[in-house]
């Protein structure tokens, strides 16, 4: 979880309290209830063969007040299961409406990477139990920066444009070790378009990437003792990362089909190229929408640098390629995810769904198999 520092906290607490002097404080909430059993002892999105709820229920406020005729501030309180329900301010950003199409955003906002970013905690207003993890389970959220917004129409077609940047921080498991991840000089371009029933997206981000992994320490230690140079290239210290990403969806209400598809490349690190994707479709009939979703990730495309090592003489070439590939393994990873669901739509801003997970791992073609169950609601 990323946290917001106590005076950043402070003053966004301060900042929306006097606008009970100034105008209407706009409050809304959103939570989802959401829990899981797996068919075995094996784990899987943090959920075990006894029924848990903590892994992905949370409750959040969200407060918002006008400062003036064209500015804005926006507070959202999340608390999450995973984090024992403490509250943290996830959102803390002041708006300016500089026109009718444009507007400029500053303080933690949300990150714009994905189609439903913006609403990813908002488990109401998607037709998922837990939005799909291969794409979605990205270990951080937000970004502390500025973003610029810009909308319009031209006949049928609608449009929205985003320009963000600023530093991301967070704290993340990698293999079950903790780390962090922070990524400063963040640039990011989205651009979003809706003709008639189709909608598609498209983002393209870059940073300078730096991995905090206490556990491969020793050994990049190892390694830098037989090269420097080749321990350098396996850290991600300062090094360039790019992630690209596109979306589609056809809607006619009736029915839906929809995909994405994101990728991540941090050339010069012991991170592999990363791809992942979804492709779902549902049916809308009365209260009753169930879906399926297909999902793909893939972070197994062979270890990097082997071919610098056959400069090494051959008596230490074992021991570096064990050195190199140990250092990349905890990163790798592949598996396919299906899931079969149902969302019912109880009455007014109340949804009740349900959904079987089932996930290979293409590596070892273990199955781990998942029944979820949900309330969101919106207020």
């Amino acid at each position: 979880m990323i946290k917001l520092n106590k005076n950043l906290s402070v003053i966004a607490v301060a900042v929306l309290a006097t606008f009970q002097a100034q105008a209407d404080i706009r409050i809304n909430g959103f939570a989802n209830l959401t829990g899981g059993i797996t068919s075995s002892e094996d784990s899987l999105y943090d959920y075990d063969d006894n029924i848990g709820f903590a892994s992905q229920s949370l409750f959040a406020i969200q407060v918002s007040g006008d400062i003036n005729d064209k500015m804005t501030a926006t507070g959202q309180l999340v608390a999450r299961g995973s984090n024992d329900y403490s509250a943290d301010f996830e959102w803390a950003y002041i708006t300016y409406q500089t026109s009718d199409n444009t507007s400029v955003s500053a303080g933690r906002l949300r990150m714009p990477l994905f189609k439903y970013s913006a609403s990813l905690d908002v488990g109401y207003s998607y037709h998922w139990v837990v939005a799909p993890q291969s794409v979605y389970g990205v270990p951080f959220n937000n970004i502390d920066g500025v973003r610029f917004d810009y909308s319009g129409y031209t006949g049928d077609l609608e449009y929205s444009f985003q320009f963000t940047t600023g530093n991301i921080d967070s704290e993340f498991t990698l293999a079950g070790a903790s780390a962090a991840l922070v990524i400063d000089n963040v640039v990011a371009i989205t651009g979003d378009f809706a003709y008639k029933n189709w909608k598609f997206r498209g983002v393209y981000a870059t940073g300078k990437v730096n991995f905090d992994i206490p556990d491969l320490e020793p050994a990049f230690t190892q390694l830098s003792q037989l090269s420097a140079s080749l321990s350098d290239k396996l850290q991600a210290s300062d090094d360039s990362g790019i992630f690209y990403g596109g979306s589609i969806e056809y809607d006619v209400f009736d029915w839906f089909v929809a995909a994405e598809y994101t990728g991540v490349e941090i050339s010069d690190s012991f991170y592999p190229d990363e791809v992942n994707y979804y492709v779902t479709a549902g049916i809308r009939t009365g209260k009753w929408t169930p879906f399926i979703t297909y999902e793909k990730s893939d972070l197994n495309n062979g270890p990097k640098f082997l071919s610098e090592i056959s400069g090494f003489p051959a008596a230490f070439q074992p021991g570096v390629t064990q050195l190199v590939v140990a250092i990349q393994q905890p990163a790798v990873a592949e598996d396919n995810t299906i899931s079969v669901g149902v969302r019912y739509d109880l009455d007014t801003n109340v949804a009740l769904k349900a959904d079987i997970v089932k996930r290979t791992n293409d590596i070892n073609d273990k199955e781990d198999s998942l029944l979820r169950f949900a309330v969101n609601y919106v207020f």
